[in-house]
Formats: C-alpha cells, structure tokens, sequence
C-alpha cells in the first residue's frame, strides 16, 4: 500500500487547479463549485485540518478511515485532522464546506480550543441531519462567514473567528453537550491506543538490545500518527490527563531506573539508549525527576 501523504489546504487548492501563494488556515468553498462534475469520486488523502460540511442538497457518502457514512439534504459533518478520508458525491446542489487549521483556531477563535470545544477530540462522528429550523440557523451562519471571508477588512479573520466560535457553540450545543473526551479515552481512543503502542515499541528496541538510539521526541510520534505534534497533544492531554512530553519523559524515567539497578551498563551507555547526547544531559533530566543522581540512585538501589 501506497503511504498517504498529510494534506494541506494548500495542497488541496493545488490539487483543485486554484492557485494560491501563501499558506492557507482558513477557507470556504462552495461545493458544487469546486465538484462541476457529478457524479464525483475524491482521491484518497490524510487532511492536516478541520472540515465541516454543511449539504442543503445533496447526497454521497464521506469515507473516514475504515467507515463509511452516507449523507444526504440538511445534514452537518464534521471531521479532524489525522484521518484517512475520501467522499463520494451522488448529488451536489447547494453544499459548503468550511476548512480550517488548529493555528486559526487557537489564534482567532478560542487559546484553549480543545478544552472550551471537546468534541473537536472526537475520532469519528457521523453525519447529522437536521430540522427545517435547525437546518435554517446552520445556513445563515454559514452565509455570514462565507460573505465575510470575501472581504478585505483587516479585522477579517477575527471576525470570522468570532463566527466560527459561534458555529462551533451551535454544535457543541445541538450534538455534544453529552460528550465526555475522558469517557471516550477510557474506551480506547485511536490515537491514544496508536501512541501508546508507538512508545512501547520504542522501548522494546532496549529490551531486545537493538543498536542504536531510541526516538522520544515529539515530532517523531507525531509524524508516525501523521498528526500534528500539538494536536497529537490535545488529544492525549485531553484524553489521558496527561501531556505528551509527560508521557515521553515519565516512560524514560522508568526504563532509566530499571537499567541503573538491573544492568551494568555505564551511564554513558544508558544515556545513549535513551536518546541523549550528552550523560550530563541525561543526569539533568534524571536529577530533576527524582532529586537525586543516577549515580545515587544506582547505588542506594543496588545495596538493598
């Protein structure tokens, strides 16, 4: 199999034939515009950004990962980053679809997006059709964003992150208001449960004594789960109650005690294995955790 490569939304103007010079967190376009042609069958991508899709009329199906979803008049989707995602459109009539990355969102819409707005956290969430009415608030919102955004007002990303924070009320309080993300981690969230293999593996690699260092960085998971380092965050920290870096560094300190007592391995030696350039970086990061030395350490634990 083909690796899928992460999409920007630059790199879907691209591949539409828009042309576009500068690096792009927020769009809206409208569907049957873009997809003139129908029946329409997307090719098969990893989007680095948020999508939602409002479809007055219209029908297809949205392929998320290993499930598919059909769709048709007065529904709401909505995916995250990471997914691997493909759409099928039947019919296309009247359709939007807003983009956005996590950057628009925490600098024009909330600083703490995930903790105000959980649901974005959600790894896979069908299509929802609404009423006449509820449909009708969904679409004027959209409108006002969608004519705001084609204009050249300098205050013109805040004041559509205003309307997104809107949006995004509107959601979290018609679908969500029951969304529990540390409820969702418990039953083994993808992306936790991905990572959490990840870092095992890592650490294996001492227990089977293969050559080399170890990866603990943050971009490396990240890029593994093709996700963004901070999103990948997010979601832990969401989740798991706990960091990344926490997660990283808490496993380090627990391979680390158990090589200082049940190995012979010199400082330098373990250092290495854990990724560290440096022993006196490594006694730094150990010093810190635990307030004492490796070397303390190891001898007040090897004469028990």
């Amino acid at each position: 199999m083909n690796k899928i490569i992460p999409h920007s939304i630059t790199d879907l103007y691209h591949t539409l034939g828009m042309s576009t010079t500068n690096p792009i967190d927020f769009t809206i376009l409208n569907v049957p515009n873009i997809h003139p042609e129908i029946p329409f069958k997307s090719p098969v991508l990893r989007a680095e950004y948020f999508s939602i899709i409002i479809t007055k009329k219209g029908s297809g199906v949205y392929n998320l990962d290993d499930n598919r979803f059909p769709f048709g008049d007065q529904s709401i989707y909505f995916t995250n980053p990471g997914h691997i995602k493909s759409y099928e459109l039947f019919t296309s009539e009247k359709a939007q679809i807003i983009m956005l990355t996590e950057k628009f969102l925490v600098e024009n819409v909330h600083p703490q997006i995930y903790e105000e707005f959980p649901f974005l956290l959600a790894e896979i969430v069908p299509p929802n059709t609404q009423t006449d009415s509820e449909f009708e608030e969904f679409e004027l919102l959209f409108r006002q964003i969608d004519l705001e955004f084609n204009t050249n007002s300098k205050y013109k990303n805040k004041i559509v992150g205003n309307m997104i924070l809107v949006l995004l009320i509107k959601i979290k309080e018609r679908f969500w208001a029951n969304y529990n993300p540390l409820l969702e981690g418990e039953q083994h969230s993808r992306i936790v449960k991905s990572f959490k293999k990840l870092i095992e593996s890592e650490f294996k690699k001492i227990k089977s004594k293969k050559q080399g260092q170890i990866q603990l960085q943050a971009q490396y998971f990240a890029e593994q789960l093709n996700l963004h380092p901070n999103y990948l965050n997010s979601v832990l920290k969401s989740k798991t109650g706990r960091t990344l870096s926490n997660w990283i560094s808490q496993r380090t300190l627990s391979t680390a005690k158990s090589l200082l007592v049940d190995s012979s391995l010199s400082l330098k030696e373990i250092s290495y294995l854990l990724g560290y350039s440096e022993p006196t970086h490594f006694s730094r990061f150990f010093k810190k955790n635990t307030d004492v030395s490796p070397r303390a350490f190891r001898k007040a634990h090897q004469s028990i």
